[in-house]
């Protein structure tokens, strides 16, 4: 009786622990937004190809004709856009924020801009959104990328993919 006390008490102990995604440092120049409470998205970004160039995490409205858009036209027609880039780290795990004017829904890119251009690659660059459908070889749709921002920090995960030769993008290793 008293051992299975003592793995019921492991066991739970064990459930308690941090995860590596939630005692992981967060990064980016938004970091204070996903600490602070929010409003703001808290992405763990996986599946990176290499180490190298930088990361970038774009909001959009969330609608079809903003989407994607040039942040220029974007920001000239007084709608949000956000961007939040840094160099990729060498070594951990990848936790990113970006914060948001308000809660809502928002359409939300992420990119590993592997050359240091600051312009898409196709062919080196990837790229991934809260979905984390295979992107293939077609324009990515709204609903790939849309996510709701509650009161307060939303939590997401992002698979990185990458061209895989005919059949368009998709995770380095698929799970």
């Amino acid at each position: 009786m008293a051992r299975k006390a003592l793995m019921a008490a492991a066991v739970l102990g064990a459930a308690l622990l941090p995860t590596t995604a939630s005692a992981a440092t967060v990064l980016g120049s938004d970091a204070a937004a996903c600490e602070s409470g929010g409003p703001a998205i808290r992405v763990t970004v996986d599946g990176l190809k290499d180490r190298t160039g930088e990361l970038k995490l774009e909001l959009f409205p969330a609608n079809d004709a903003d989407f994607l858009k040039d942040d220029r036209d974007l920001i000239k027609e007084g709608k949000f856009f956000r961007r939040v880039r840094l160099p990729t780290p060498p070594t951990g795990p990848i936790v990113l924020c970006i914060r948001v004017p308000t809660p809502g829904p928002y359409a939300l890119l992420f990119t590993h801009n592997r050359d240091g251009k600051n312009k898409f690659n196709l062919w080196q660059d990837g790229a991934g959104f809260p979905s984390n459908v295979r992107l293939g070889r077609s324009r990515p749709k709204l609903a790939m990328a849309r996510i709701v921002v509650p009161e307060g920090v939303v939590s997401t995960e992002i698979r990185a993919q990458y061209l895989r030769g005919l059949g368009g993008f998709g995770p380095i290793k698929d799970e």
